[in-house]
């Protein structure tokens, strides 16, 4: 296949042409109630071709069989041919890279049996429908993917690796009369079977906390000191704070220019953001973007200022700075787009007794139910909450809506947890079409001052 995809490059008469190919393996088993609902495996295999031509644009052609690759360059060649930009598009040079990656897995789920695969996720599902007479429904869903990317360009660069992934997740919805409540568990993680194994506990947390919820009261709207759990943060930093450090969306838009520049204060010197691909083992890990780029550690705000961005090789050119390993697409059926990986706010010295013993009247907000973000503006559901009453956790309150201005916030950021952790829940980020693009959010606990909650 090598050979093949070098003659293509060499065939290409655009100033810049990349080949991605990637073949998918994926397996789901998912369950609804006491129903089996779906249970498939499948094979996906394809390829992406894109060429530039400078003074033109992006000609962009995607193909499933690899005996098409020359006419394929051929017809991005022409789509370039016909697109017309305003000024010449620049990609930052980069040092080519030639790489084969392999992965190992303790125990490979390629070899684990469909009906195995099967009986896991029925083990949870019974697990939430056993837990409380007040369990209604229940979701309890288990899925791999093993993904074999290979990628090419004009450059001399040749990359190949191996990306496994399982999932887990688990939802419970409890009813006690009128009151319905529900609660989610979902890890993920680029591991083997091994990882997903005796997993009772997650099942029975989301169970638990669904019918937790039925006891719990409304939270009374107003402002608070409020404190927010890994998870949360986690979120938090990544949709409020990490999509505009995307640089893609800071120079297509004046307003974000204007907000996000350089040297800015966005908190005290106690806040440091960074976003990392290279660390191994995690959703968001990226040894090599979809240019070829290394995964490395970007370093967003630091000591309370903002010092980087995130970038592809056309933005990084576009604002003279360096490529930093965010060009990523969901499947080959896309070109890349500036996307986070593992992306966190950094440990910080305050211990959680700490963080709470000064609290009179405040809230702890954990896990995270949904959200929205306009620009610096934000809102965000916890999943549950307590109260804090003269510096102690107290009763569990719900419909906790936490809504500001994404520098307010910040700046109101006053004490940075010690016990960092990664998030390696399920899901994903969605951007540009493109979802779910596997990431990691991180954090510690933080303390937010003045924070305005929406409630009863």
């Amino acid at each position: 296949m090598r050979d093949r995809i070098q003659e293509a490059l060499k065939h290409s008469k655009a100033d810049y042409t990349e080949i991605r190919i990637e073949e998918k393996e994926t397996t789901r088993v998912a369950f609804r109630g006491k129903d089996l609902e779906l249970a498939n495996a499948n094979i996906d295999k394809g390829g992406i071709v894109r060429c530039l031509i400078k003074n033109k644009g992006w000609g962009v052609a995607t193909f499933n069989n690899l005996d098409d690759l020359l006419n394929k360059v051929d017809q991005a060649y022409q789509c370039a041919q016909v697109v017309s930009v305003p000024e010449p598009i620049e990609l930052v040079p980069v040092e080519p890279i030639n790489q084969v990656t392999t992965v190992t897995m303790e125990r490979d789920f390629r070899d684990v049996s469909l009906a195995e695969k099967k009986a896991l996720a029925e083990r949870y599902n019974e697990v939430m429908r056993g837990h409380s007479d007040k369990i209604i429904d229940t979701q309890s869903f288990y899925a791999d993917t093993f993904t074999h990317l290979t990628l090419a360009n004009s450059e001399g660069t040749y990359i190949e690796q191996e990306k496994p992934a399982v999932v887990l997740a688990s939802l419970a919805i409890a009813r006690d009369g009128d009151n319905v409540q529900q609660a989610h568990e979902t890890m993920a993680l680029p591991q083997g079977f091994e990882y997903v194994l005796d997993k009772d506990e997650l099942a029975r947390k989301a169970a638990q906390k669904a019918v937790e919820l039925l006891d719990a009261k409304p939270v009374k709207a107003g402002q608070y000191p409020v404190v927010i759990d890994q998870m949360l943060a986690g979120v938090f930093i990544h949709e409020a704070f990490g999509h505009l450090s995307e640089a893609d969306f800071v120079y297509e838009n004046p307003q974000a220019r204007e907000m996000m520049t350089l040297g800015r204060r966005f908190g005290k010197g106690i806040l440091n953001v960074y976003d990392d691909g290279s660390i191994p083992n995690l959703r968001g890990t990226t040894l090599y973007d979809d240019e070829g780029i290394p995964g490395r550690r970007n370093w967003l705000i630091k000591d309370g200022v903002l010092v980087g961005r995130l970038h592809s090789r056309q933005t990084a050119a576009k604002m003279g700075e360096k490529a930093t390993g965010n060009a990523r697409a969901i499947n080959y059926r896309f070109p890349p787009i500036v996307r986070m990986t593992s992306t966190a706010i950094d440990n910080g010295a305050t211990s959680f007794e700490d963080m709470i013993k000064d609290i009179k009247l405040g809230i702890y907000a954990c896990d995270a139910y949904g959200g929205q973000t306009q620009l610096e503006n934000f809102s965000f559901s916890s999943g549950y909450a307590y109260m804090i009453r003269d510096g102690k956790i107290a009763e569990m309150v719900k419909d906790v809506i936490l809504a500001g201005n994404l520098f307010t916030t910040l700046e109101n950021i006053d004490a940075i947890g010690n016990d960092f952790k990664w998030d390696n829940a399920g899901g994903g980020c969605g951007k540009g079409n493109q979802y779910p693009l596997p990431v990691t959010c991180g954090s510690p606990h933080i303390r937010i001052q003045n924070v305005v909650i929406g409630g009863e």
